[in-house]
Formats: C-alpha cells, structure tokens, sequence
C-alpha cells in the first residue's frame, strides 16, 4: 500500500453513526464486549469484481475498527464453487490496498473452516436440531406455506442415526446430486420464512479453486457465514440491510453449535446509485456480452473502472463517508460520487492544456522560425506544485469552438475583430481566417501585441476571454476518451425490465488526433490532470510515451446540489 493511500488514524476517521453507538454501548463496562478489542471482517464471495457498493462496506468494516483501534480480518467467502476464481481474489486484493486499507496478517478463506462447518453440521444432528430432507427443490417450494400455513416436510422426524448415516453419504458423493439437502430444525411455523427448517448444506460436484475435490457438499451461506465469523473472534458482523431478517438464523447457529466466540450482527443499508447497476450478475452480463470492454471498463461502477477513469482513492472514502450510514436504503446521486472527485482533484490535479478539437491559430504579425517560453503554475490551489515551461511559436492549436465567424449573442472569444487572451502567453486579435473547399474553417489569423506578455496590460485595457493553446511546433499527439452515462434512464431496473435496453450507445466517445503540451509523456498511469476549460482526465492504464491515452474522469461542471 502506498503512502499516498495510506490512511493514518485521527487524520481521516470515519463520522460516527448508529453502528458506532451501538459498539460504544458493546465495550463500555457491564457490555457484552467489555474488554474485548473491536473486530470486524469484510467477506466479499470471491465471484466478479467489487463496485462503489462494495466500497461503502469496505469502508464502514475498516474503517470502524480503526476508528476504535481494533481489528479487521479480509475473508473470501468461497463457500459457493460455481463462480469462484483466484483472478477475482487477486482483484478484491489489489482493490481494498488501492483504497487504503490493509488487513495485515489476518487474510482467510471461508474453505479454511470446511471442516469446522462439517463437524457443526454433526454436531446439530446429534442434538435433533437437523435433518436429512429429501424434497425436491419444487416440493420445498409447494410445502413452504405461508402467514397463516406453516411449512411441513415429511422427513422432519427422521431419526437421528438415519440423518447421520445419510449426511455421511452425502459426503462421500454417494448420493445423487440434488436428492438430499440438510436442513436446521428450527419453527416451520416461524413468521420469519428464514427460519422454517433452512437448508443448511446441499451437494454440489463442481471443483473447489482451494480444495479441489475433497468436498462435494457445501454449506449455505447462512450456516457458514456465523461459524466463520466465530471462529475468527469477531466481535461485530456489519451486513447490508437484507441480512436483517437473516440475523435470527445467525443467532440460532451461534447458540447451537459449539463455537469459540459470539459475535454480534448488526446490519446498515446498502448502497443504490442512480443511472448504474451493481448487481454482479448484470455487470458480468456487461462483460460477458461485449457491451463494455471489462470489468475495468471505465464506464463500469467497479472499483478497478473507477481507478482507471482517474477517481482517487480519497474521494471514493469521502463519498462512503459523506452519504452516512444508515438504516434506510436510499439512492444517492451519481452527480454527488462525481462532486467529491471534483473535490479533491481541484486540490491536487496538474493544471496543462491538451486541444481536443484542433484548429491552427496562426499568428502572422509573430517572427516566422523564432520561438520562446512561459513559466506557467502547476496548481494555483497548491504552490508546492511548482511551476513548468511551455514552449510558443507563431503556430498554435486552439479549440475549434473557439473561433467563431458569425458570434452569437455573448460569445467573448475569437472572432474577426475581438481580442482573447492565450493562457500564460500573450493578448492576440482576431483578424479571420481560411477555409476549405467544404467551407471548414481550417486556419484562424490574428495578431498578437507584444507588450502583453505573460498577461500584462501596461494600458489597462480590459479582454474578457482567456484561452488555452498549445504550440503546434512542439506538442504530442493523444487520445481522448470521453465518458458518460452507461445508461439511459436512472433506474435501468425499475419494474423489472430488462436493464439491457437502456444501455446509453453514447457512453463513449473516442476523440482521435487531440494535441498535448509537451512534457506529457513523461508521465504515466494514473497521473491526474486538470484539462483547462474541458474537465479532469488521466492517463489510460494502455496509454504509453508513444501513444497518449486520456480518460475524462468528468467534467468541470459541477451541477450537483451541495448535500445541506
């Protein structure tokens, strides 16, 4: 973890929140957790790669126990075979380091506890309270009941012995992949559905990326996840609100089942944000589909696509911090996640000036071969930045846009007859241009008043346009991505609808043949800039001292509504 990620107690703690009052409660004298160091865990299912909703929790696990100076334990939940793979443990890695926060030596695998869930599983057949069901997946469902009928199942009372010898037999793979489950025995009448005699293991014949083929039953998520979280000494399980009505199940098996600790669940709201998705079977769907390039496609809400559209690590954390922690699910604005990167990159992008839309700006009243350079600040929000040197000569490239023949109503830049300033340089006027065949405009003429260098007025005149440039006689070539909304509408899954319709066809925009200051290349990925006047771009993990590639993170703009 680099220090620039690094986060140092006190200097950036999490704002309190109802979990923190709940653990000040836990530890103080006569708690339950009195004198017990706080610990916590973050188990992502090692199954795709995590988004900004992952962050919100990576955030609140961590940064709870370093906020009360305890623990927190990383652990891949890999209880579920089907979808796991090493490449996605490595990418939760490298995400959780890439936003701060490390969990030292204390790094675990759920498989690592197989045995433990296993000898459970036993141990709650002896006492009666499990049992070998032998209902087919329909017949569960039909038998479930409702508010008013309970649940049955016809195999509820089976002996004990009989429940062992069959579990037994599951585990060897001696029966038929889907025939038998094993199911707590808890309340078939229970108001809670989760807890009407939930299956707790069921076979599965798939190949384990850890354990191979020793097993081929594995435990579902809610008898595992406690056992798991007991055997670590975690204190307090933080989930997403649909846990909530799962935390009576949780506390059932850390009651029945010998344990070394017990924990306490304690559940807050997951994170929804507008004009995305965060489910990972539709974002695996993006990918998959070709609708985007990968999962570190920058369009994509995952952390690894935000990272390579240039968001910081800081403003990420900001924004888990910002939008609170609560009990409520809501959907926060993808215009506030964009507002705290404008935040902090304001305070540490590097202020240069790339032309996308090139067109000539020729200088004619300039010397033809003569060539100087300006001083220009790197960051007039950060002095220690320093200052760097850009070259001029009687040829620049300015943006198309701002050269007009014809202004409209309130237009302050070049047109025949007005004056500009060029960023650091000097005060030029318009005096036409030149077109093609086609009647594009393909040179803007103007001449340029050598007493204003650097920005000087010596006769006070006042020049409402500021522009930037870069000298065509000493620029680089680049590469432009330009982002926007990967989807359409807001809510791409409202209602049930297929989220794959509103797939915005103008998210990207490659914008080709862009002209760099010089200097440039020497940086390489992620390097943060401030474009001035188009937006905050980075430099694309592809892009190389040969070939420029930027990403826009986003735009200046900020027309986000400051939160009260």
């Amino acid at each position: 973890m680099t220090e620039e990620n690094k986060i140092v107690e006190n200097k950036e703690e999490m704002s309190s929140n109802f979990i923190h009052t709940m653990i000040e409660k836990d530890i103080a004298e006569g708690g339950d957790y009195y004198g017990m160091k706080v610990h916590t865990r973050f188990p992502p299912e090692p199954n795709g790669y995590l988004h900004i909703g992952h962050a919100k929790a990576i955030c609140i696990d961590f940064g709870t126990a370093l906020k009360f100076g305890g623990m927190c334990n990383l652990r891949m939940d890999d209880t579920n075979p089907t979808k796991e793979d090493v490449e996605f443990v490595d990418a939760i890695k490298e995400d959780i380091h890439w936003l701060g926060f490390d969990w030292e030596d204390r790094f675990y695998y759920a498989s690592e506890y197989f045995d433990k869930m296993y000898e459970s599983a036993v141990e709650l057949i002896k006492k009666g309270l499990a049992y070998i069901c032998e209902l087919t997946p329909e017949e569960m469902r039909e038998y479930r009941g409702d508010l008013s009928t309970p649940a049955k199942s016809p195999y509820r009372d089976r002996p004990i012995e009989e429940s062992l010898a069959l579990f037994e037999k599951m585990k060897n793979g001696e029966v038929e992949e889907g025939k038998m489950t094993l199911r707590a025995k808890i309340d078939l009448a229970s108001g809670n559905f989760n807890m009407r005699d939930p299956v707790i293991y069921r076979m599965n014949r798939l190949h384990h990326h850890r354990t191979g083929d020793k097993w081929c039953i594995y435990p579902m998520y809610d008898f595992a996840h406690p056992i798991e979280d007991a055997m670590e000494g975690i204190t307090h399980s933080l989930c997403s609100l649909e846990f909530e009505d799962h935390r009576p199940l949780y506390e059932w098996v850390i009651n029945n089942v010998t344990l070394p600790s017990k924990p306490r669940q304690i559940e807050f709201a997951r994170l929804g944000i507008n004009n995305t998705v965060m489910s990972k079977r539709k974002l695996r769907a993006l990918v998959e589909g070709g609708t985007v390039s990968g999962w570190d496609d920058p369009r994509m809400p995952t952390l690894c696509g935000l990272r390579r559209r240039g968001y910081t690590p800081k403003s990420i954390r900001n924004f888990c911090d910002r939008i609170g922690v609560s009990k409520v699910n809501s959907t926060v604005e993808y215009e506030f996640l964009e507002h705290c990167l404008r935040e902090d990159l304001n305070l540490t992008a590097q202020r240069v000036m790339v032309v996308l839309d090139p067109v000539k700006l020729v200088i004619t009243n300039y010397p033809e071969g003569q060539s100087e350079s300006f001083t220009v600040e790197n960051n007039p929000n950060n002095e220690n930045d320093g200052t760097r040197e850009v070259t001029f000569s009687r040829e620049c490239w300015i943006e198309r846009g701002d050269f007009m023949e014809e202004p409209i109503k309130k237009y302050q830049r070049l047109y025949p007859g007005n004056e500009v300033r060029l960023k650091s340089a000097y005060i030029v006027k318009c005096t036409g241009c030149k077109k093609d065949e086609n009647g594009n405009v393909v040179e803007v003429y103007a001449e340029y008043d050598p007493e204003t260098r650097g920005g000087n007025t010596p006769d006070g005149r006042k020049v409402r346009g500021t522009i930037h440039w870069v000298d065509a006689s000493n620029c680089a070539e680049a590469t432009c991505n330009l982002y926007d909304n990967l989807f359409t509408v807001p809510d791409p899954e409202a209602d049930g609808r297929d989220f794959m319709e509103f797939v915005n066809p103008e998210s990207l925009k490659v914008v080709e043949g862009c002209k760099a200051e010089k200097g440039l290349e020497n940086f390489s990925f992620p390097s943060y800039f401030q474009f001035m006047r188009t937006g905050y771009f980075c430099f694309d993990k592809d892009s190389s001292a040969d070939k420029l590639i930027f990403n826009r993170s986003v735009s200046l703009k900020d027309g986000f509504k400051k939160v009260k």
